[in-house]
């Protein structure tokens, strides 16, 4: 989205990003069972590119120092020295860090969040399956983030390359279903589950590349947790999704995760000299800066996802009542411009 290539030009590493992705024109919704279709141009959005995860985490593991990465520490439980006021983290292997400062970006499930006392993350009814399908002579998909709905199920395509396709599927099953793990099981639950649309939809799943295949719940923080919630405990905070985990119904997970970094970064660099105390008031401003931003994307996704779950009618018609007086523009979310670093 717009405001995270805006965040990632602050960091130094849009420029090489944008060589991993193609633009995305626009975005194309299709009703199956009705034939209706509705078309969006991202001219009137700005700048939007469908990115893999491995190609964004290997462009900041490159732009950092050698070493400055230690891989395979799962963080056990996060305890506050008592001789020096400084968080320590206990690992799975057994192993010990202290730190001065411990900023929590281990997803929606943080022990970070935890010991700050955050809430859990809560599930929606849809789950998702997501993967990746590469055709090595070159796909003929439009460069669209397309959406198609058929009943209950809904299926999105957005191209990464010209050989490389990012997809979805959205499944409607309750918060405790189990999923299988295993590849080949979920590419079948997709294929089921994509029955009722087109050829080329069944032939992209059906020649996914099985690795990247993943079928999880859809977790969300609610936006009144994150409106009350303690972000900040001494030199320790969250960010990304151990912060604002929220559905992907506004494309905005990542986008809002990388503005943290460049407002988080931004109010360290005033004050990481000056001792503990300033930066806890780095870390306080930080937290000031992200509470509402998060808090409003984190509403309007919980709004959009309970229009695209099965819900009463009624309910439907209050959620798009309070959509039109509180988010009248839709897209706005993409136009906010986290500063410079």
């Amino acid at each position: 989205m717009p405001n995270g290539w805006r965040a990632l030009d602050q960091l130094g590493v849009a420029s090489h990003l944008r060589t991993t992705a193609l633009p995305l024109q626009g975005t194309r919704m299709t009703w199956i069972d009705t034939g209706k279709e509705q078309y969006t141009p991202n001219k009137n959005i700005g700048e939007v590119r469908c990115l893999k995860r491995s190609d964004i985490v290997e462009t900041f593991a490159d732009a950092l120092p050698p070493k400055t990465i230690r891989f395979g520490c799962d963080i056990v439980s996060v305890e506050m020295d008592p001789l020096t006021s400084l968080p320590c983290l206990l690992f799975s292997n057994g192993n010990r860090i202290g730190a001065k400062i411990l900023i929590g970006c281990d997803g929606s499930r943080s022990i970070v969040a935890n010991y700050l006392g955050l809430k859990p993350a809560k599930t929606f009814r849809t789950s998702a399956i997501r993967g990746l399908t590469s055709y090595p002579n070159g796909h003929s998909f439009p460069l669209e983030f397309v959406r198609l709905i058929t009943g209950k199920t809904a299926v999105g395509r957005l191209p990464i390359t010209d050989k490389l396709v990012h997809w979805f599927v959205g499944v409607q099953q309750g918060t405790d279903a189990m999923f299988p793990q295993d590849p080949e099981p979920i590419k079948q639950r997709a294929l089921e589950a994509a029955s009722g649309h087109p050829a080329d939809v069944q032939e992209m799943i059906e020649k996914c590349d099985l690795d990247s295949l993943s079928f999880t719940h859809l977790r969300y923080r609610a936006p009144w947790d994150l409106m009350l919630g303690n972000f900040r405990e001494k030199t320790v905070t969250v960010a990304g999704d151990a912060m604002h985990v929220m559905g992907p119904f506004l494309g905005q997970g990542g986008s809002a995760g990388i503005e943290d970094a460049v407002v988080l970064g931004r109010n360290l660099a005033k004050t990481l000299m000056n001792g503990s105390e300033k930066v806890e008031e780095a870390l306080d401003q930080y937290v000031k800066e992200r509470r509402m931003r998060v808090v409003k994307l984190a509403t309007q996704s919980y709004l959009t996802a309970l229009l695209v779950e099965n819900r009463p009618m009624l309910m439907k018609f209050v959620v798009i009542a309070v959509m039109a007086i509180f988010f009248r523009n839709p897209s706005a979310h993409v136009q906010y411009d986290c500063g410079l670093l």
